[in-house]
């Protein structure tokens, strides 16, 4: 393992020309302390835990002092935001230090968020508040848990400097990982601000870094706008599975590598709700989970429209192949959100019934407002012997008879298996999380970390979220129904 001193650069995003990012320095938060280390991802990039510990090390972490190999860059794009065009966003609170190269596990982005003011701030501050730094800090943790591509972080750093929101807060840090932070807004930057040439390059880089396998295609730029719709719809397909809604899926928050990013007014369902809305600020229900499937096509068509100067010369053919490209979508998503869910009912085999199963359960959900988590994971124990009634699964419902009409076809259903309940339920488990990071969870651990400096929570949750599949000791409430109180959290873009 290698100290931080060790870190090997090359950073070839800031090798690009001028216009895909401004060249600026993190601003140091005052008093900066750190709050927590991610193990896992400490290990991922190959350093020594106990040296990020280290004091002095903290100045290289925040953004104090540079490493050598370090060049501090802000990335510029562009975004459809709520559906309206923004020509000019860029990372307006981070800073991307460098790419950092394993041995073994790849390049890595170093990107301090919550770093100060870059060129793209407009009228915000640059900063990040402790609040929403541990929100994001637990999530993109969570996430990985559950086996979702999603970017990560290496730590998170807290500070006495003062910060407004809606409200006088603490500022803090996020110290995040990921191969590449280029998003379709990336693309969209230099589409609608008529530098093709720059679209090009900017594709040629994507594909050599990141899908060098596309690299000899007969048109790459379709092969990429193929790969990213195929990682959207399966990427999205397991947000719908896991009950995740995002809150805030703008073509800037969205991957070129199919990473869930950019973590602010998430929530994970409790009770079943399908028209969802985890956003204060979506007055309109844009982003609400049950529209998730259908935004994700419009970011694409977005991606697709601005690759559309790298598709070839032919403007009628390039169009052609973008919509062919984009019709993909919704039968990879279609068969990757039936695929999830076979898997957490328990079935190995599809079969013509199981999506009138799946959506006659969640219609049962709905109307009598069942955990989603909760009634997933229970559904794991469901037993098959004559006579068994499932009374803790049943319990969860108000309309029993409903109920009962629906385990009936689902026993039929099983029979058609050949796993043994012992064999389903151990199967069922591995793919239905006994814990999510449910809203009042990270609530919690931020009132205490706000008023006490209290952060055994955060780390507490962390551990929890690693291994979300394995009921650990002393950890029952987790898997629980939500507090009543936690009805009253309300979390909006500032979170």
């Amino acid at each position: 393992m290698k100290k931080i001193q060790q870190l090997e650069f090359n950073n070839t995003y800031s090798r690009l020309p001028d216009g895909f990012f401004s060249v600026v320095n993190p601003t140091p938060l005052t008093q900066p302390h750190m709050i927590s280390v991610n193990t896992a991802v400490a290990e991922l990039l190959e350093l020594d835990v106990s040296d990020l510990h280290e004091p002095d090390n903290l100045a290289y972490l925040c953004g104090q002092a540079l490493h050598e190999g370090m060049q501090p860059l802000a990335q510029c794009y562009a975004g459809h935001q709520f559906g309206g065009f923004v020509p000019r966003l860029g990372d307006g609170r981070a800073i991307l230090l460098g790419e950092v190269v394993t041995t073994q596990n790849g390049k890595w982005d170093l990107q301090i968020k919550g770093s100060g003011l870059t060129p793209y701030s407009r009228d915000g501050d640059g900063r990040a508040v402790l609040r929403s730094t541990i929100r994001e800090y637990l999530c993109s943790e969570a996430m990985h848990g559950l086996g979702i591509p999603t970017t990560r972080a290496l730590c998170m750093i807290g500070s006495e400097q003062e910060v407004y929101r809606e409200q006088i807060e603490k500022g803090a840090m996020l110290l995040r990982t990921a191969p590449s932070h280029v998003r379709f807004g990336t693309f969209e930057y230099f589409y609608y601000s008529n530098r093709h040439e720059d679209v090009e390059q900017l594709l040629d880089f994507v594909i050599q870094h990141h899908y060098p396998e596309l690299a000899d295609a007969d048109n790459p730029g379709l092969a990429l706008l193929q790969q990213v719709v195929e990682r959207t719809a399966e990427m999205i397909a397991q947000w719908q599975a896991v009950g995740f809604a995002h809150g805030v899926m703008n073509t800037d928050n969205m991957s070129v590598l199919g990473l869930t990013m950019d973590y602010g007014p998430f929530g994970f369902l409790d009770a079943y709700e399908p028209g969802y809305i985890c956003n204060h600020s979506d007055y309109q229900g844009r982003y609400a989970f049950d529209q998730q499937p259908n935004i994700g096509l419009f970011n694409l068509s977005c991606f697709a429209q601005a690759l559309l100067p790298a598709l070839g010369s032919d403007v009628d053919a390039a169009v052609a192949a973008a919509k062919q490209a984009l019709e993909q979508y919704q039968s990879s998503y279609t068969a990757y959100y039936a695929q999830a869910m076979r898997a957490k009912l328990g079935l190995e085999q599809a079969d013509n019934d199981d999506q009138a199963i799946v959506q006659d359960l969640l219609g049962l959900m709905a109307e009598d407002k069942v955990d989603y988590t909760i009634l997933f994971r229970r559904l794991c124990e469901f037993s098959t012997e004559d006579g068994a009634d499932n009374h803790a699964l049943r319990d969860l419902f108000i309309q029993r008879e409903q109920f009962d009409q629906w385990a009936a076809r689902y026993r039929q259903r099983l029979a058609s298996e050949a796993l043994n309940d012992q064999q389903r339920a151990s199967a069922m488990r591995s793919v239905n999380p006994a814990y999510v990071l449910r809203n009042y969870m990270a609530e919690h651990a931020i009132r205490l970390a706000e008023s006490e400096q209290d952060y055994s929570e955060i780390e507490r949750l962390l551990s929890l979220l690693q291994d979300p599949f394995t009921e650990q000791a002393g950890c029952e409430h987790y898997a629980g129904l939500p507090p009543d109180w936690a009805q009253q959290i309300s979390v909006s873009c500032s979170s």
